[in-house]
């Protein structure tokens, strides 16, 4: 499938453009920038590869899908022209700025016939699909907390401001996680912190009372300056498994190295999670499930020549976006926000 690629900052370049390359049922046709410095930095990485100015241009060479790796703000134009070109779409998170402009965009694409997906990659995290299984295994017995961060140090630079802040960025990836689990949130309570004279948030804490009774506790960070916390503990009457860090695909790709020996996301045993059953008891390693972000594009391509189902329900973003949309209000009132549509 030739994919055209909206974009080329440092999502596109470095992780849409190589992960597309991953995708054996995929390849990288065109790329739509109009900056001279990404044209340049195109030019670089993949001579002779056709670049455009605009998303119709793109789709007169003959694209077949389109991926969407803008800033925030720029999201629902350029899905809205896809979806009228019948060009099938990725949309990079956050997919929009919330929950009401998700539905909209989801609802055309559907009357339009137009193949729309978003872009959660972080389904195919190692640390993640390795708890789906432990839940699907019943190793943790019931499940009774969830908990979930996602951290990073502040980099030299600082953190663009494009993706609408970390609630929106981070959060789009540990809400979804956390509904792909435990389903829809019944309630929410937020506390976020943002930047004084900005109105960019750069750390966030979620509690979710889900529908089925588990309670998650996420948080997002960009600011990080102690020790980072774990990325996931599930706590179960069985036993509590806990797992301290990702599986290197985000930093693979920022560095450009690609070209590795076995799958591309696994984790060394020297990093796997553990169950813990009780005082005495040595803990369980726990084999990590090989992370593969690139399974998203193979999964979309086969959605598009009408061989299985889209890799992300474009309605589960919008639910996740219900739950940020409700967080913020949440964190400006100080109180519990209750969700009428859960379950």
């Amino acid at each position: 499938m030739r994919i055209g690629l909206a974009g080329y900052g440092r999502g596109g370049r470095f992780f849409h453009a190589p992960l597309i390359g991953l995708a054996p049922e995929c390849t990288l046709a065109g790329v739509l920038t109009r900056s001279p410095r990404r044209r340049a930095e195109l030019a670089d990485d993949f001579p002779g590869l056709p670049v455009a100015g605009r998303l119709s241009e793109l789709a007169a060479a003959g694209i077949d899908a389109v991926v969407i790796s803008t800033p925030l703000e720029t999201h629902e134009a350029l899905v809205r022209e896809a979806i009228a070109l019948g060009l099938p779409v990725v949309c990079d998170k956050p997919f929009t700025s919330d929950a009401a402009s998700a539905r909209t965009l989801v609802n055309e694409a559907e009357r339009s016939g137009v193949p729309l997906t978003v872009y959660q990659n972080r389904r195919w995290d190692a640390d993640f699909r390795t708890v789906r299984v432990l839940l699907e295994a019943g190793a943790l017995g019931e499940v009774t907390a969830f908990e979930s961060r996602m951290e990073q140090y502040p980099p030299p630079g600082g953190f663009s401001v494009t993706g609408g802040g970390v609630l929106r960025d981070f959060g789009s990836h540990v809400v979804d996680q956390a509904l792909q689990l435990f389903g829809p949130a019944a309630a929410v309570y937020a506390e976020m912190h943002v930047v004084p004279d900005s109105g960019f948030d750069d750390r966030f804490f979620l509690a979710l009372r889900h529908a089925a009774g588990v309670t998650s506790h996420l948080r997002g960070d960009w600011t990080l300056h102690g020790a980072p916390g774990p990325r996931f503990r599930v706590a179960g009457r069985a036993g509590t498994f806990a797992v301290e860090s990702g599986d290197g695909q985000s930093e693979r790709l920022l560095s450009g190295e690609t070209e590795i020996p076995g799958p591309f996301g696994t984790v060394p045993e020297s990093r796997w999670g553990r169950i813990y059953r009780g005082e005495g008891v040595p803990p369980e390693p726990v084999p990590a499930q090989p992370g593969s972000w690139s399974s998203f594009y193979s999964a979309f391509a086969r959605a598009v020549r009408g061989e299985g189902p889209l890799p992300v329900d474009p309605r589960d973003a919008v639910a996740a976006l219900e739950v940020l949309d409700a967080a913020r209000r949440s964190a400006a009132r100080g109180e519990v926000v209750r969700l009428s549509r859960a379950g």
